[in-house]
């Protein structure tokens, strides 16, 4: 939690044993340990559109990462903690020194950081969301609205973005549309 007054988690702590970047696309090579800050409930809003008529062309998706200022001052948070974490004297004989800000940087530096390398973990949800309003492209069954026979059984059917990682409750989500389809 970024309070402890808070009545249920708003930051996840991913750990990772090595010296990773970019989803461990980069590697460094030699002992060392990571901490990936999550904000588990974001205010900020991403979109999936057409880039153009053709049906094969990939869709234009933009995240908007930190895009409500919420999520960058929770995030900014979160960093915080995981430094006072990771500065603890527990992991003193594991750590060595750190890759890409030192010492005791300022706000606006942990900030800038953050607005550079802060991207996806992987849990995108929403964009076909379900609901009984107009808006929801899926109903209650997970069947696509104005269209015979088409259900989309997958995240994102999600409204919201649920307070952890998302395999469990897509894995539901297929179950029970497996129980739905099974009934029709």
């Amino acid at each position: 939690k970024s309070d402890p007054a808070l009545e249920r988690p708003d930051l996840q702590l991913q750990f990772v044993i090595g010296l990773v970047e970019n989803h461990a696309r980069t590697l460094h090579y030699g002992f060392g340990f990571s901490c990936h800050v999550c904000i588990l409930r974001p205010h900020s809003r991403g979109e999936v559109g057409l880039a153009s008529a053709d049906p094969l062309a990939a869709p234009r998706i933009d995240p908007r990462f930190l895009g409500d200022q919420r999520d960058a001052e929770l995030l900014l948070k979160g960093v915080r903690i995981t430094r006072q974490v990771l500065a603890s004297p527990a992991l003193t004989r594991y750590r060595h020194k750190e890759m890409h800000i030192a010492g005791e940087p300022s706000d606006a530096d942990l900030m800038t950081h953050i607005r550079t390398r802060a991207d996806t973990v992987y849990h995108p949800v929403g964009s076909c969301r379900m609901g009984v309003d107009e808006m929801a492209v899926v109903d209650p069954q997970l069947k696509v609205r104005g269209l015979e026979a088409l259900r989309v059984v997958d995240a994102s059917v999600m409204p919201t973005l649920i307070g952890g990682n998302t395999n469990a409750p897509t894995i539901m989500i297929a179950e029970k549309a497996a129980d739905m389809i099974r009934a029709a």
